[in-house]
């Protein structure tokens, strides 16, 4: 190991001397290392909870104060001043349960095991197909005519990490018959919202936030208020179907449209199956690798 270190350091010396680098010792290396896997760590936590919402106000608030610093808007400086302390105070005391969570999942990882493991899959789940959409209208319809309450959330773009750990884990092939089910009245699953991740039944029995708004009809029970409460917080498409009456409705973007019929629905299932997916450049360059692979199979078979 020690010749090791003393070959390193031998080549960045004559690298420095002939391209004009800055002297870089093999402790700089290993610290850039810990500082990239910190880093993204904690770019991976932000994405998987609320706090990357949080981030996007954080950036806007920071365009305006570099605005009122470019046309030199003293007030606007002094209260931005005044109030950065407080503010990473209340980002602490806010996401006290998030970052809990994230450094206890940090402690049970293998690090090592980690670093150098590469997990091309991950991340490829994708958008819902028509199979899937036509089996939750199916069970929908089905559930509504006996009346069984259901709360189905189909998540979209933001992912629903934290509602989904507050449920049992279920991970199987969404089918009509799966979901009537889950939803089956004094069964262990019925009670609380089903969570939906491509064509994967993720979650059962989650618990979601409640909607504070008062346009809501006060002949509304839980599930529609719950159901509002996780489109406000997320991109996500939720369906209830009513204990009482056994009508459909979804909540999508803070709206509730209430009782809809099969032709809506489907409407809006194909809406968010077809809205495009950001994904970053990795990412895509992920999935091209992948398709040319898939692709070299093919013509050798």
């Amino acid at each position: 190991m020690q010749n090791l270190a003393a070959a390193l350091d031998t080549f960045w010396e004559k690298a420095s001397m002939y391209m004009n680098l800055p002297k870089i010792t093999l402790t700089d290396v290993v610290e850039i290392f810990i500082i990239t896997f910190l880093f993204y760590y904690m770019l991976v936590w932000i994405k998987n909870t609320r706090a990357w919402m949080l981030l996007r106000g954080l950036l806007v608030i920071l365009v305006f104060v570099g605005v009122a610093a470019v046309f030199q808007m003293n007030t606007i400086i002094w209260i931005a001043k005044n109030t950065l302390s407080v503010a990473i105070i209340a980002i602490v005391v806010i996401f006290q349960p998030e970052m809990r969570k994230a450094l206890e999942n940090l402690g049970r990882k293998n690090i090592i095991l980690s670093l150098f493991s590469v997990d091309f899959s991950k991340g490829e789940m994708g958008k819902f197909s028509d199979k899937t959409i036509n089996e939750m209208v199916k069970a929908c319809y089905e559930m509504g005519k006996v009346k069984t309450g259901a709360l189905i959330v189909v998540e979209d773009e933001i992912v629903l990490s934290e509602y989904e750990r507050t449920g049992i884990a279920i991970d199987g092939i969404l089918t009509s018959q799966l979901l009537i089910n889950i939803f089956e009245k004094n069964t262990p699953l019925h009670d609380g919202a089903v969570i939906v991740r491509g064509d994967r039944v993720v979650s059962a029995t989650c618990y979601l936030p409640l909607t504070d708004s008062l346009t809501i009809s006060k002949d509304l029970g839980t599930r529609h208020r719950a159901a509002v409460g996780i489109s406000e917080v997320s991109d996500s498409l939720t369906i209830v179907v009513s204990e009482e009456n056994g009508k459909v409705s979804i909540a999508l973007g803070g709206e509730l449209y209430r009782n809809v019929d099969a032709e809506f629905l489907k409407n809006k299932l194909a809406y968010i199956q077809r809205r495009e997916k950001k994904i970053s450049r990795i990412e895509a360059w992920k999935r091209r690798l992948k398709d040319v692979k898939e692709t070299r199979q093919k013509s050798d078979s």
